[in-house]
């Protein structure tokens, strides 16, 4: 049976959605990972760094961006050390300044994925995929990486069926 991971990261609390600022009780790209949960029984791991961001959104993109312009990679609460007893390994993410926010690049820089699938989901507000793929590409050598997905983050509750077709 084909085992699957899902390492995420996800915003909750002031998120910017179709122009506006909104408090979102679950972060887009978790509600994204609920769905691939649900349809592949994945287990799943969430990245989050020892010192949180911002509450205030526009806060949080200025640090992203530092960390981004500074190829920073912050400490990690939990860190996932091995990925071995899985076939498949599902990326989701907000588009963070045209890629993955660095705190996954802290992550995943930690692992092997060799022989392993690699499908990358990203959440956004209009920059699509971004460099993502590219990205993706570098930091999990030797996985096949398939075609990435991209979701309008304000259309994320209703994304349930685009993920049913990209997971299968």
């Amino acid at each position: 049976m084909t085992k699957s991971l899902v390492i995420y990261y996800s915003r909750a609390g002031q998120n910017y959605v179709n122009g506006d600022i909104v408090d979102l009780p679950v972060g887009n790209t978790e509600i994204v990972v609920n769905y691939i949960k649900e349809f592949t029984g994945a287990d799943t791991f969430k990245v989050e760094t020892v010192e949180d961001y911002p509450i205030d959104y526009m806060e949080t993109t200025e640090v992203a961006k530092e960390e981004l312009n500074n190829n920073a990679r912050p400490e990690l609460k939990e860190e996932l050390t091995d990925i071995s007893e899985y076939d498949i390994v599902y990326i989701a993410s907000p588009n963070w300044w045209g890629t993955l926010p660095m705190a996954l690049f802290t992550q995943l820089e930690k692992l092997d994925f060799t022989g392993k699938i690699v499908k990358t989901v990203v959440t956004h507000e209009g920059s699509g995929l971004g460099s993502t793929m590219g990205d993706v590409k570098k930091l999990c050598q030797g996985a096949e990486i398939k075609k990435g997905l991209a979701i309008h983050g304000a259309e994320a509750k209703n994304s349930k069926s685009n993920v049913e077709r990209w997971v299968e």
